[in-house]
């Protein structure tokens, strides 16, 4: 099946895309026979590769597209250019759709992807010394999960209030006294060299090369609560066309392929 690469647009672009937060959707129901997907470009996309397989065998046509970024897959998907995406975990996609005022919701639970703390240099968190600089995504709440990642390390101490809302602000305890150096989430492979060590998501890590079972200092636990979820929007959630997409999702053979291809850097949700 065919894909494309949708890469970053301006703000201008995002503005004239995203005003007032109103949708293009037609509020139909969705087809029958064939779904278009929006997916982040690593295991994501390949993840829908393999979801595409089995729901082809149920009578079901994906078409995948692939996106570079957090921000673009949310408004294409309300604007009508996409039938669902599969890409982020639930506390993103309800700020998400409070911040832009969307009409999108989850369906169902997919994989979590344990965020892991990489470096160029460190081979352990105990390495870090006084006035490192570290980075972490700057989007709210992969920044309070790094955050929380980083208290979980044992370098912090965060407000006990803050939750999946924190901020730096919200740093009680800071020893080491870390400089926090917030980054575009993709761009955090990318400036490592520049860093002591910086929180990366599993997808952004794994399209760098990383495996992050092996390459991260430290990394969240398996029970971790930041699974990711199928969403689409409102007015299309009951459509049966979706009870099949999370069945194909949700079946043995993508699991398999998970267990196989990620070797515990994925964790499924089924």
């Amino acid at each position: 099946m065919k894909k494309s690469l949708i890469t970053t647009i301006g703000a201008a672009g995002l503005l004239a895309l995203t005003a007032c937060g109103e949708s293009d959707a037609s509020g139909e129901e969705l087809s029958e026979d064939h779904l278009r997907i929006g997916v982040t470009a690593g295991p994501h996309e390949q993840i829908l590769e393999k979801v595409q397989e089995v729901a082809a065998e149920k009578g079901l046509d994906i078409e995948i597209e692939v996106f570079t970024e957090y921000v673009m897959p949310n408004v294409a998907l309300d604007e009508g250019e996409l039938d669902a995406n599969s890409f982020q975990h639930t506390p993103y996609l309800e700020d998400f759709r409070s911040d832009r005022n969307l009409d999108i919701v989850s369906i169902a639970d997919t994989v979590n992807f344990p965020m892991g703390l990489y470096s160029a240099e460190l081979s352990d968190v105990s390495e870090l010394e006084e006035g490192d600089r570290v980075g972490l995504p700057n989007d709210p709440t992969n920044g309070a999960r790094a955050l929380m990642l980083f208290e979980e390390a044992g370098l912090i101490t965060l407000d006990e209030d803050a939750g999946t809302a924190a901020t730096v602000n919200d740093i009680t305890d800071n020893p080491l006294d870390l400089d926090f150096v917030e980054l575009e989430a993709s761009q955090l492979p990318r400036q490592l060299d520049e860093l002591a060590a910086a929180t990366i998501n599993t997808n952004f890590a794994v399209e760098h090369g990383f495996v992050p079972t092996e390459d991260s200092i430290f990394i969240e636990p398996e029970d971790s609560p930041w699974f990711n979820v199928i969403a689409v929007r409102e007015e299309n959630k009951d459509d049966a066309v979706l009870d099949t997409l999370i069945e194909a999702y949700h079946s043995d053979e993508v699991k398999q392929f998970i267990e196989e291809e990620f070797q515990g850097s994925v964790v499924t949700s089924w």
